[in-house]
């Protein structure tokens, strides 16, 4: 078997980006299963449960095992079939990361782009964990959720609002909340999607005019790339215990995300120590026994699929004539059923919400009875599992709306007036989901609480902003006015035109995001000061779109009409610079930054800095050697350094400050040629303070934290030399500096 430096070339490690040389043909090979082979799953800190599925597959027939791994009809989005000698009631498989997507009584929750402008590990914790709630209330083991891929790695890309920010950091924390409240709840969360997943178009293969295949988006990423920023959010997600990985559609320098060996059985499950199950994203598998040992456990949605039938039936014959060995789908059907045990979902788990087979008949296979796969569905139909989440989805909404410029008009006092414009503003016109119908879009007026695709949700209802305005307001002390045709907003000669610009320019600008279900009611909140504002940006507002030019996608029309099987062929010569670390490398001014928000209050950050090591011995560059956990190697985590701040409220209202840490990095000397971003997010918090009150903030470091992936070593080294440290409300706003030396 190659040693590890056998495999750089696959990965470009030793290539220089952006702005350095690119040779794309670093990017033509990735390592095959012969060379990094599917490591079995041993359990690890799942140790018990992994026997209960041990115990459970040696009483398999080939069939019955084959079937835990097919995806198959049913009612739900994804299916696993019974095996009901055994008393397993099969899994069910929901869409998705806001909402039970295609369901009755269920809420649509803030998008994590939403959660992640809260900059709240806690609320994203509290969403996972209400989500939970209503997805097994509905019989749904698995949710299919969140989202850190796509990245956000181009501001055109138009599923970013899925995840939560193009900050590796950022969304980590905020994944693995959202994954812990998901799975403390007993439903198993899905990461998604791995890995390189950073544009819709040409995701799936296409034929060309003559007939020829032309394969999905080829993304071409070096290694220090792939650790450093995609995988960044991945392995937190793995350390928590992630119970399923969704592999992506893409290919990843070359190879298929759902039969990439150096992703799947290298990366995720060597060097993370995954004991989960890989599932592919729906039609993402594109062969059988090539896949599997390349490291995928479960092909979705299996029979359900318009395509081919690659696994099922042709998985049992593989299975018969050694192309696929005994002990491989064994270990697959040990990874499926593990984090079901450990979870668990065997012990009094909900039947089946019977609606489900009429709510997913709008986008799915049904109704139907499923009668032959003996699902197990409730004897009540159409089960309300909102509770009042309404109440909690509403708080933070409001706390992810930023406030990016108050001139003396917020928050609002008993106003006279207020004119509403915007096809925004007002209630749907066509219906409670965002699918296409009979060709037909559904939004032409009205609020838009989420985006559209499989990440959205069946609203039961929405508060749209004019709505949850006019409930505010005294008629008998305030005119509402509203004009919501957008074209009629906008004619140059629209008599409306002075009141939407006046001048000077006294207006103020809120970003609501895509808030769920109480849109409007969290957005009036806000205006009325019932909430003061703390959301901040976890992206960039660039002040033109071509700034975002350095992340473009392959979106050529030359390629409409490509020949060329391998055309779509993304290099992500940008490497680590993605967003505010793009703008702060070119000292490029910007509209707003990251990180930036405003408050009705203000805030202090107290000059002096406290920097604190927490490690007892001589620190070694490299992690200490030891066994591979959940996450990689435990040393990984360790804590090494707290640095520690105080904030003050220093206006005249209660609010919430949000002070953030950032770090410079030295280089190493495998990368010393790569341009790599001038500082990095490695700390947040929120917190609360009364008027003319002072807390002591903390920001723990871990030794990934202040560590770079060495690509010749492939490990996480501290660097030689003094790291930077800035505290700040903002990546541009610092308020406290200091440095220290880990390795002199």
């Amino acid at each position: 078997m190659p040693t590890a430096l056998g495999y750089l070339t696959a990965f470009a490690a030793l290539s220089n980006v952006a702005g350095a040389t690119w040779n794309h043909n670093d990017y033509l090979h990735s390592p095959t299963a012969d060379e990094i082979p599917n490591p079995n799953a041993t359990g690890l800190k799942w140790g018990h449960a992994f026997d209960k599925a041990t115990s459970f597959v040696s009483q398999l027939t080939l069939e019955e095992k084959v079937g835990l791994v097919s995806g198959t009809k049913g009612p739900c989005v994804g299916n696993i079939a019974p095996i009901p000698r055994l008393n397993f009631t099969g899994l069910c498989i929901q869409n998705g990361p806001m909402a039970f997507q295609q369901a009755s009584y269920a809420s649509v929750f803030p998008a994590g782009v939403t959660i992640a402008s809260t900059w709240d590990k806690r609320i994203a914790y509290e969403q996972g964990s209400q989500l939970a709630e209503e997805f097994r209330g509905k019989g749904s083991q698995v949710l299919l959720g969140p989202v850190a891929g796509p990245f956000g790695r181009s501001a055109l890309a138009g599923r970013n609002w899925e995840g939560f920010s193009p900050d590796p950091f950022l969304t980590g924390e905020l994944f693995t909340e959202t994954i812990s409240g998901i799975q403390d709840g007993g439903v198993q969360a899905c990461a998604k999607h791995y890995i390189g997943n950073e544009q819709e178009t040409q995701r799936q293969p296409s034929q060309s005019k003559g007939g020829k295949t032309i394969e999905s988006i080829f993304s071409n990423i070096d290694d220090t790339t792939l650790h450093e920023l995609y995988l960044w959010p991945f392995q937190q997600a793995v350390k928590t215990g992630v119970a399923t990985v969704m592999c992506s559609y893409n290919r990843l320098n070359q190879t298929y995300g759902c039969e990439n060996s150096k992703t799947l059985n290298g990366i995720l499950k060597g060097e993370l120590g995954f004991q989960g199950y890989v599932m592919s994203d729906w039609g993402a598998t594109h062969t059988g026994p090539k896949a599997i040992s390349s490291g995928e456990d479960m092909d979705m949605p299996g029979k359900a699929s318009s395509g081919p039938i690659l696994w099922g039936s042709n998985l049992t014959e593989a299975a018969q004539n050694g192309s696929v060995a005994t002990d491989r789908l064994d270990d697959m059907c040990h990874r499926v059923l593990t984090p079901y045990f450990y979870l668990n979902q065997d012990q009094g788990f909900p039947p089946i919400d019977p609606s489900s087979k009429q709510t997913n008949a709008l986008v799915f296979d049904g109704p139907e009875t499923y009668t032959d796969k003996n699902y197990t569905f409730g004897s009540v139909a159409n089960v309300d599992v909102r509770g009042n989440h309404g109440d909690s989805i509403r708080k933070a909404a409001a706390e992810g709306t930023v406030l990016l410029k108050n001139v003396n008009t917020l928050p609002l006092q008993p106003p006279k007036q207020i004119a509403v414009y915007g096809n925004d503003a007002g209630y749907f016109t066509n219906g409670m989901s965002v699918f296409y119908f009979n060709g037909v879009r559904n939004y032409e007026y009205g609020v838009l609480p989420a985006g559209g695709g499989s990440g959205t949700g069946l609203f039961s209802y929405a508060v749209s902003p004019l709505e949850a305005i006019k409930q505010r307001v005294d008629y008998k002390k305030t005119l509402v006015q509203y004009l919501l045709n957008n074209t009629a907003i906008i004619e140059d000669d629209s008599a409306k035109m002075d009141a939407l610009v006046p001048s000077p320019p006294d207006v103020s600008i809120l970003v609501a995001h895509l808030p769920g279900e109480e849109a409007g009611n969290s957005i009036v909140d806000v205006l009325w000061g019932d909430v003061n504002p703390s959301g901040h940006l976890p992206y960039t507002i660039a002040k033109k779109a071509s700034d975002y030019s350095f992340a473009s996608l392959v979106n050529s029309t030359a390629l409409s009409n490509t020949e060329d099987p391998t055309a779509w062929q993304d290099d992500f010569k940008d490497g680590d610079l993605t967003d505010y670390r793009h703008f702060d490398f070119h000292n490029q001014s910007v509209l707003y930054e990251f990180g930036f928000g405003l408050s009705y209050t203000t805030f202090s950050l107290a000059r002096n800095m406290t920097i604190t090591p927490t490690f007892q011995d001589r620190l070694s560059a490299e992690p200490p050697s030891a066994k591979t956990l959940f996450g990689g190697n435990p040393h990984l985590w360790d804590n090494l350094y707290r640095i520690s701040t105080t904030v003050k409220n220093t206006g005249h209202t209660a609010g919430a400050a949000v002070p953030q840490l950032y770090l410079n990095l030295p280089k190493l000397p495998s990368t010393n040629s790569q341009i790599l971003a001038e500082r990095v997010l490695r700390g947040f918090d929120k917190i609360n303070l009364k008027p003319g009150e002072s807390r002591t903030v903390t920001f723990d470091l871990t030794r990934r934290d202040i560590s770079r992936w060495d690509i010749v070593k492939q490990t996480w080294v501290i660097p030689e030399g003094k790291v930077q440290a800035w505290v700040g409300f903002s990546s541009r706003d610092f308020r406290a500096g200091g440095s220290f030396t880990p390795i002199p």
